[in-house]
C-alpha cells in the first residue's frame, strides 16, 4: 500500500522525506510537490526505476523524463559544455521554473529515455522537493500525471491517476501554479527558447539577449 505523508506536520514530513529518499534508494517511485504541479519521481540513475516512471504514466521513450536537482552545483558532475549564457540563466531563475535542456556528461551511465545525449534539468523552487533532492541526489521527475490527463496541483489528483504504483506521496498541499516550467535549449551557440512557461520569454531576454525561440 503507497503510504502518504501529511507535510504541513513537521513530524510526519520528516518521516515522510527519510521513507521517501529510502523509496528512491531502492529504485521505487515517489509522487513530490514542486512550484509548478506535482511530480513523479524515480533515481535518476536507476534505468529500471525510470522504466517504471515512463510506464506508470504511460509514456513512451520517445519523451524522456527531465531531471530534478537540490542545487546548482550538482550541474558539474551531470552537464558538459555548459556555457557561460546557461551558467547566466541558472544564476538568475534557479531555484524556479525554468529548465535547460543541456549536453550530459558522457561518462554518465543513466537511461532517461531517448535523450540523444542530453538532458533537461532544473532546480524547483519548493522546500520539500528540495530536502527530498538533498537527501537523495538528482531525480528523474515527470509531472504526476497519466500522459493525457491533466498535470495534478494537489497530491489527492495525482494519487487518483497513480495509485499504487507509487511508493511514497509527500503532500505539501496545493502547488502555486499551474503553469509549466520554461524549457531553454543551451546545446547550441545561442539558447533557444523550446517552451514558454513560468519564465517569460521577455525576462529570459533580459539574461540572454540573443534568446532565440524555437519556430514549431
Amino acid at each position: 500500500m503507497p503510504r502518504r505523508y501529511d507535510c504541513s506536520d513537521a513530524s510526519d514530513r520528516a518521516a515522510g522525506l527519510r521513507e521517501a529518499a529510502s523509496a528512491v534508494r531502492r529504485g521505487e517511485l515517489v509522487v513530490l510537490p514542486t512550484d509548478t504541479v506535482y511530480g513523479i519521481g524515480a533515481d535518476a540513475f536507476n534505468r529500471t526505476a525510470v522504466g517504471a516512471l515512463l510506464r506508470a504514466k504511460g509514456r513512451g521513450r520517445h519523451m524522456p523524463s527531465p531531471v530534478l536537482v537540490g542545487s546548482p552545483g550538482t550541474l558539474h558532475d551531470l552537464v558538459a559544455d555548459f556555457s557561460d549564457q546557461a551558467w547566466q540563466l541558472v544564476e538568475a531563475f534557479w531555484p524556479g521554473g525554468l529548465t535547460l535542456v543541456a549536453r550530459h556528461q558522457p561518462s554518465l551511465t543513466w537511461d532517461l529515455g531517448d535523450t540523444h545525449g542530453t538532458v533537461a534539468v532544473r532546480m524547483p523552487a519548493h522546500p520539500v522537493a528540495l530536502d527530498l533532492l538533498t537527501e537523495a541526489g538528482p531525480m528523474a521527475v515527470s509531472s504526476a500525471n497519466l500522459t493525457g490527463r491533466p498535470s495534478p496541483q494537489d497530491c489527492g489528483a495525482a494519487q487518483s491517476m497513480l495509485g499504487a504504483t507509487v511508493c511514497v506521496y509527500l503532500d505539501g498541499g496545493p502547488t502555486p501554479a499551474a503553469v509549466p516550467s520554461s524549457i531553454v535549449d543551451v546545446t547550441g551557440e545561442a539558447p533557444v527558447l523550446l517552451r514558454a512557461g513560468a519564465v517569460s520569454a521577455e525576462r529570459l531576454r533580459e539574461v540572454v539577449p540573443d534568446l532565440e525561440q524555437n519556430p514549431h
